[in-house]
């Protein structure tokens, strides 16, 4: 909704999340807005807006700082798809040859060497422990993800 009437250019604004924050609160403003009194509703759903949009900055400010940091930490030529690859891992944590083949065009028995620098830099973590079929995951992504979900009230991390 908030796409289609243009007050998003390029993401959905995770209003659910702000909701999930509260969840007593959010019932109790549906249960007077079911009584004829849309006002609690109308709150809470701006609240959760807000809220939803502070957690989503935090989340893209986390994720600049560890791509920065990867900056200064990656060992590679200018020109290697191992930057290419840093870039990827923003949208795609986890990865493997195949991933890599259908994003970036690169072969799959190529994909080492553009994943080497990234594991030399602690960016990427093989997590398979194969030969083949190997996948790989960006840990400090990850972390932001799972503290973002903390932040929205949608998981616990133990």
């Amino acid at each position: 909704m908030l796409r289609a009437k243009a007050l998003t250019r390029t993401v959905t604004v995770p209003v659910s999340a702000g909701l999930l924050t509260d969840t007593q609160t959010y019932f109790d403003a549906l249960t007077t807005y079911r009584d004829g009194d849309p006002t609690a509703i109308v709150i809470r759903v701006a609240e959760a807006s807000f809220a939803a949009i502070a957690n989503g900055r935090h989340l893209v400010s986390d994720l600049r700082a560890i791509r920065q940091d990867w900056d200064r930490r990656i060992a590679a030529r200018s020109d290697s798809a191992a930057w290419r690859v840093a870039d990827l891992l923003l949208r795609h944590p986890v990865i493997n040859s195949t991933l890599l083949a259908r994003e970036l065009g690169i072969k799959a028995n190529n994909a080492p060497r553009s994943i080497q620098p990234l594991e030399k830099a602690n960016v990427l973590v093989e997590f398979t422990d194969r030969k083949r079929d190997r996948a790989w995951r960006a840990h400090e992504i990850v972390q932001a993800l799972d503290a973002f979900a903390t932040r929205a009230g949608r998981r616990r991390i133990e």
